[in-house]
């Protein structure tokens, strides 16, 4: 069996650098993970540039109610204006290269809410080791998001797909749904689906 280096904890690229990769298909799952919102409905976005499209495609839309959960400050002042979307910020340690709040205080005031579904951005997934991120606090939290929600939909460009990062946040089995980019590789998407996943490629 072939090694595969796992990507170090130091190799968490800032934010506003993430932004600017694959920014086409980052625009395109955005729009396919807002149409799956439902009025009314208590969502969860975590950080992540990918997630981050989901709220600026959230502004577009004519909601009557939602409730977005956020560890994300970005996500959070992207909504901040909308009088019918309620924004509910967890708090902890702030990590600065994601604008992102993790930690127990953040799990604690998670445990407690309960959501309709979540969007979680990765930046890695492999069907053998699972949904990894750099971060062990972050990834502590999304697992945690996982729980409290009744569905998981992982939102990520394709050149995610086959790789490993530093923290495991849970394996492929426990996502409903992966939605990527059209260049995603078969194979990726065959072992996705024979694991019980709901591939959508745009």
């Amino acid at each position: 069996m072939p090694f595969t280096a796992v990507t170090p904890a130091t190799n968490d690229t800032p934010l506003n650098i993430k932004e600017t990769r694959c920014h086409a298909q980052k625009l395109s799952i955005g729009q396919a993970a807002a149409k799956m919102i439902q009025d009314g409905e208590t969502i969860i976005l975590d950080s992540g540039s990918t997630t981050v499209e989901i709220a600026r495609q959230i502004r577009q839309m004519k909601f009557e109610s939602l409730t977005v959960i956020t560890n994300a400050l970005t996500i959070a002042l992207k909504l901040s204006s909308l009088p019918q979307i309620r924004v509910m910020m967890l708090g902890g340690l702030l990590r600065q290269t994601s604008y992102s709040l993790v930690g127990p205080d953040a799990e604690q005031a998670l445990a407690k809410l309960s959501a309709d579904r979540l969007f979680v951005g990765v930046d890695g997934l492999d069907p053998e080791v699972g949904v990894t991120i750099p971060d062990p606090l972050e990834a502590a939290l999304n697992a945690l998001m996982i729980r409290v929600s009744r569905q998981t939909i992982a939102v990520l460009d394709a050149s995610k797909l086959g790789r490993r990062s530093l923290s495991v946040i849970t394996p492929v089995q426990n996502l409903h749904m992966v939605i990527t980019d059209s260049s995603a590789a078969a194979a990726s998407v065959d072992a996705l689906r024979t694991a019980g996943v709901q591939v959508v490629l745009v």
